[in-house]
């Protein structure tokens, strides 16, 4: 978008504060996200046109804490719902409250049950999951499908028709519907492939390990007491430590872990002896650690062994 544009009724919709992708770039900055161009850009078409925005790249790259920073940036409330193997629409939307309604049971045993029985599936019997409190808060939510990736296909599916209308029937009850809907985020780290139909849904954003300059800022944004000095060994040791051929390439949040380990032993540097220390803030798999150790010169000083 040109800095004089910006989508006709943006401010009537009250969708985004931020006129300009520039000043939300500026607003995620302020609350230590440091968002490049594309990234930025991706979150203000999707909070301006409704539209689910789907991030994807490898663990650890900053993908969950999007959501997380911009419903802090949008003053809403963050609701989660973290995918799993085997997750059903019950776990995602809703369930009663079965021990609530045996004890409602057991206290009407006097009456007759079929006079009740609607009584017992009453909005203070049933259980919001985090898709329909989303659908309940609305806009004043921001929603965020964590790791969609680990879910079945059924799941998916599932995920896909409540997206589509933010409004889900309950028979008890009836339907539900939000008056306007949540900002959505649904991230994944690819370990399979997600359906074309999901993507046409949601805008779409690739989020890579940043160049270095871009982590050192990241550090010293996230964790200001790092030494600037430090705060560079750590990225550039990271950075070559992505390049072997390891189990895991640590991600933003490893080489921040990592900088306040370093950190908190009262180095200001990262020399050899620290690193081989402190590998287990950065590395979590015992081979790629070993790789590590017999390859430190290289990683900490960039020079290989004769």
């Amino acid at each position: 978008l040109a800095r004089s544009e910006r989508p006709v009724g943006l401010v009537a919709m009250g969708r985004m504060p931020f006129s300009l992708v520039e000043t939300l770039q500026e607003g995620l900055a302020r609350e230590h996200y440091l968002a490049d161009r594309g990234l930025s850009t991706a979150i203000y078409l999707a909070v301006s046109l409704d539209k689910p925005l789907l991030l994807e790249g490898e663990a650890g790259v900053g993908k969950t804490e999007v959501a997380k920073v911009l419903a802090a940036l949008l003053d809403r409330e963050l609701i989660r719902l973290q995918c799993y193997e085997g997750i059903d629409a019950s776990q995602a939307l809703y369930e009663w409250n079965y021990s609530k309604q045996l004890i409602a049971v057991r206290a009407m045993q006097d009456v007759t049950a079929e006079a009740h029985v609607e009584d017992l599936f009453g909005p203070e019997y049933l259980v919001e999951r985090p898709l329909l409190a989303a659908i309940r808060a609305g806009s004043k939510a921001v929603l965020l499908v964590d790791e969609l990736d680990r879910a079945d296909d059924e799941f998916e599916a599932f995920l896909l028709e409540v997206l589509s209308e933010f409004a889900v029937t309950i028979p008890e009850i009836g339907r539900v519907a939000a008056e306007e809907p949540p900002v959505v985020i649904v991230t994944s780290n690819r370990t399979r492939e997600l359906h074309d139909a999901l993507k046409r849904r949601c805008l779409y954003h690739w989020i890579d390990h940043p160049a270095l300059d871009r982590e050192i800022e990241i550090i010293r944004a996230r964790a200001p007491e790092v030494p600037e000095v430090l705060a560079r060994d750590v990225a550039t040791a990271v950075s070559r430590l992505r390049g072997f051929d390891i189990a895991k390439r640590p991600g933003v949040a490893e080489t921040i872990d990592w900088a306040n380990a370093v950190a908190f032993l009262g180095a200001d540097h990262l020399d050899e002896e620290t690193a081989a220390a402190t590998l287990g803030a950065v590395l979590k798999d015992h081979e790629d650690q070993q790789l590590a150790v017999d390859r430190l010169g290289e990683v900490v000083d960039g020079r290989e062994r004769s």
